[in-house]
């Protein structure tokens, strides 16, 4: 009867690199990372993802078995902190999608807003005439002073300044006009 090679052996022996006494350890100790990557983590494709991960960082993790406790002490630990690890970025990544969720949320809600007021704007502006409509798109869209507009409209500074007042009493007007439609309404 052949006796097994001890997991000191082995890891001493890997650590020497020794790539046949490394996959005797992982071969030997693969069910038990998964089990209890299982257990922890509660779902298969997490365990096998964790233990696929485990496996893969194993050879540099090794340099950190000093043999004070047994190997399968370690590999309890080491295979833990990793699961604790995995629990807490799946938390973090839940708490960050929820906080996500609700800025989309509030990014809609305020583009939804927006795009009433947008179309608002657009209805207010296809009531006004051609010159208040043209002296509104150069002194609030374009930011022109009176005294820009009248120079680029061919007309006196007093000219865009009523038309101003005539653009403001017009839009006044219609939210009136609207506000008392949904009075109604509700």
């Amino acid at each position: 009867m052949l006796m097994e090679t001890g997991d000191d052996i082995l890891v001493e022996r890997a650590l020497a690199g020794d790539a046949d006494a490394f996959t005797d350890l992982v071969t030997r100790h693969y069910d038990l990372i998964y089990r209890l990557a299982f257990r922890m983590l509660g779902r298969q494709a997490d365990a096998e993802d964790l233990t696929q991960d485990l496996c893969a960082a194993l050879p540099g993790k090794l340099a950190g078995f000093r043999g004070e406790a047994r190997f399968t002490t370690w590999l309890y630990r080491v295979t833990t902190n990793a699961a604790l690890d995995r629990i807490r970025k799946r938390q973090n990544r839940t708490k960050a999608a929820h906080g996500w969720g609700e800025l989309e949320q509030m990014n809609r809600a305020t583009h939804s807003a927006q795009s009433d007021e947008i179309k608002w704007l657009h209805q207010a502006m296809e009531a006004l005439s051609p010159d208040l409509r043209q002296t509104v798109a150069l002194v609030l869209g374009e930011e022109q002073t009176h005294a820009q507009a009248a120079r680029a409209l061919d007309v006196s500074e007093g000219t865009i300044s009523w038309r101003m007042s005539e653009v403001k009493k017009s839009l006044r007007a219609m939210a009136q006009i609207e506000a008392s439609g949904q009075g109604a309404d509700t």
